[in-house]
């Protein structure tokens, strides 16, 4: 059963000429990798806001596991169900790595002294050693920031991820190294990944690619 579907979506900006994202039906499963790739003004940005709840489609349904989210908590569902990985990392500078992975489970409601272990093992996991956990991200490459984001991401136990440019701000060797991470999660751990991008090669190593153009999905 998809995690995620899309029944005939459309949105449009008030006073906007056309539609930003204009009749898109699909539906993305737990376990594989997505990329939605496109040019920059395509509707890409739009198309994730509006998964990530931030935005409700002006026609159309959304539905995360059957519910439409127009009848969803959106706080919550945005809390608890997705998690959203950036192209600018969107680090605190004056929280440490670990305080920055620990942040999202006190605001669940985990204690600090319980939050600090999980989120040791997800930076392990990510293959941030021990004595970076202490740094400041301005003192990490914009690789391993990026690997911090996803811990950070998989900090709230959701089990869908969405990227925002992920790879935007990395050379070839780091954007293959965190294609790697998201794969693995998606393969050995039944995350749903989805990915907008300008990066064909990133396309390439998703399991599932759509191209977008001018609001909608084009073959």
């Amino acid at each position: 059963m998809a995690v995620l579907s899309l029944e005939n979506v459309t949105y449009r900006y008030k006073n906007a000429q056309r539609a930003a994202v204009s009749g898109i039906s699909c539906e993305f499963e737990e376990g594989k990798v997505y990329a939605v790739v496109g040019a920059s003004g395509s509707g890409k940005s739009t198309f994730l806001s509006l998964l990530a709840g931030l935005d409700l489609p002006t026609e159309g349904t959304i539905r995360f596991q059957g519910d439409s989210l127009a009848e969803l908590n959106l706080d919550r569902y945005r809390r608890e169900s997705i998690s959203m990985i950036f192209q600018v990392f969107h680090l605190f500078p004056l929280l440490t790595v670990m305080e920055n992975v620990c942040f999202p489970m006190e605001l669940c409601g985990i204690t600090p002294k319980d939050a600090r272990p999980r989120a040791a093992k997800l930076l392990e996991a990510v293959g941030i050693r021990e004595e970076q956990m202490k740094r400041f991200p301005s003192k990490l490459s914009g690789g391993e920031r990026q690997r911090v984001a996803i811990a950070r991401s998989l900090a709230s136990n959701a089990k869908i991820i969405l990227g925002d440019e992920p790879t935007g701000n990395l050379d070839g060797e780091n954007t293959q190294n965190i294609m790697d991470i998201l794969c693995e999660l998606a393969h050995k751990k039944g995350y749903c990944v989805i990915l907008v991008t300008h990066d064909m090669e990133v396309a390439e190593m998703a399991d599932v690619s759509f191209r977008m153009k001018d609001g909608n999905f084009v073959s």
